[in-house]
């Protein structure tokens, strides 16, 4: 594919998360759905009515703007029986040529109950069946979807090989649908001391085990201290939320090893990451920021709904150099 292709696939990407922002708070302002009533339990995860939504405005929207001449697989929760669907409708998945991995909501629950923003996330790669992998991604772009109060969405998107210059990150007004482009830099601190680092520990299952790991970590690398705390933590329960968080600047390293600690503690627990939650790392690496396996490992996963996936994001090399070695320890400690 040339790269105005890529460019077009790009473009495509963020008119399709618009088109689901814009869904979404014209239905909260209606007034028109209960967003956290459950409309189905997946094998992945809980699906809520604000996701009925949103995926029912992305087959609109593949169907009206998509490109006939590339055929797509489309991956994501909530679809009939948990099944891809392909555009052109119909047309068989061996004869696609782009399989499309989407997040249509990360962060439903805090997004559901108007406490934060969640985020859109969507990414394109070649297709090549079942051995697709997040390697493969080139095309990635994530939007946020704001709360109720919330005047502002950010979008984040990029072809892959553009660097940081080539990160497209604009600002939205909702109110007048006006757009800005958005000025963002990773954190360029060397260490984590009085700034923003934390692993995910969303829910009860795991949660000590996981703050007892990252306590030891921050322990090994800072030191104790009866004074302040040097280490900041905050639960953003979003995936591409946190990703964002480390792109602008605000948090030095996240991560999630839940799927580590589940298979060690509750082999069979369900709420974790998965490929569609880390879709748009092509994004925070163009940009600098190191997102890797925990082990230090380049990140691999299937683009599927289900497979179990963690990682590690720092928001910079020096901050990996540091802390990447005492994480591997640690792993091979408890892990």
């Amino acid at each position: 594919m040339t790269q105005a292709q890529l460019e077009r696939a790009r473009r495509l990407l963020c008119s399709l998360q618009n088109s689901i922002r814009d869904t979404l708070v014209a239905a909260r302002r209606r007034n028109a759905v209960k967003f956290a009533d459950v409309a189905a339990v997946a094998a992945a995860d809980t699906i809520y009515a604000v996701d009925k939504i949103s995926e029912e405005a992305i087959c609109a929207w593949f169907e009206a703007h998509w490109p006939a001449a590339w055929p797509v697989e489309v991956v994501m929760e909530g679809l009939e029986g948990g099944e891809p669907r392909t555009f052109p409708r119909g047309i068989p998945v061996a004869r696609t040529r782009w399989k499309c991995l989407l997040d249509p909501i990360d962060g439903t629950r805090s997004f559901m109950y108007d406490k934060r923003s969640a985020w859109s996330l969507a990414a394109l790669a070649p297709q090549r069946g079942t051995q697709t992998d997040l390697t493969d991604i080139v095309v990635a772009a994530m939007t946020e979807l704001p709360t109720h109060k919330q005047w502002r969405a950010d979008q984040f998107s990029v072809v892959r090989g553009g660097g940081r210059a080539g990160v497209v990150a604009t600002a939205h007004d909702v109110r007048s649908g006006t757009c800005i482009r958005l000025r963002f830099r990773p954190s360029q601190a060397r260490d984590f001391r009085h700034g923003f680092a934390s692993l995910a520990r969303y829910f009860p299952d795991g949660k000590a085990f996981i703050a007892q790991f990252e306590e030891e970590l921050w322990r090994t690398l800072h030191g104790s201290t009866d004074a302040a705390p040097l280490v900041f933590d905050d639960q953003y329960i979003c995936t591409g939320g946190q990703l964002a968080e480390v792109l602008v600047g605000h948090d030095r390293l996240v991560g999630d090893i839940r799927p580590m600690v589940y298979a060690k503690l509750r082999p069979n627990a369900a709420l974790s990451c998965h490929p569609y939650d880390i879709c748009t790392a092509l994004i925070a690496r163009e940009a600098g920021v190191i997102v890797e396996a925990p082990d230090g490992a380049e990140l691999h996963a299937p683009l599927d709904i289900t497979t179990p996936v963690s990682w590690i994001a720092y928001a910079n090399p020096a901050l990996a150099k540091l802390a990447r070695p005492v994480i591997r320890q640690l792993i091979a400690a408890h892990l």
